[in-house]
């Protein structure tokens, strides 16, 4: 594969030309080399890069913890019991979002059906809506 451009790499990846310019800028990709018209011109290695990074970022992993995981995965050498831990903190927080996305359906869904129809004035699901006052 030849050198990619920042459009390639984009849509290769589905991801923006703007995105790809952030992960740049925020030491995810490195630099490229410059063409003599001055555009980017990208290796086949950094689109390997830039969907590692996008298929983290999809799996809802933070930028430092897809930055964390792109350094281990440099270290072929080293023990993977790390990314192990990293990836198990990130699903104990994914099973704790689902919780609370549960708990927030639960409490929505009642209130609704608290609703019998009716008037504004009668409407149970903005009576639940509103603030209470002590």
């Amino acid at each position: 594969m030849n050198a990619l451009t920042i459009g390639k790499m984009a849509e290769a990846t589905g991801t923006k030309v703007e995105t790809v310019r952030y992960y740049e800028r925020a030491g995810l990709i490195a630099p490229p080399a410059r063409t003599t018209g001055n555009y980017r011109s990208y290796r086949p290695e950094d689109l390997e890069r830039l969907r590692f990074i996008r298929r983290t970022r999809d799996l809802g992993f933070s930028l430092d913890e897809v930055r964390a995981l792109l350094d281990m995965a440099e270290q072929r050498d080293r023990d993977c019991g790390t990314v192990d831990a990293l990836a198990n903190r990130h699903l104990e927080e994914v099973d704790r979002k689902i919780a609370d996305l549960t708990a927030l359906r639960r409490e929505l869904a009642g209130v609704i059906s608290s609703c019998a129809g009716g008037t504004m004035a009668e409407c149970r699901i903005l009576e639940a809506f509103a603030p209470r006052v002590p």
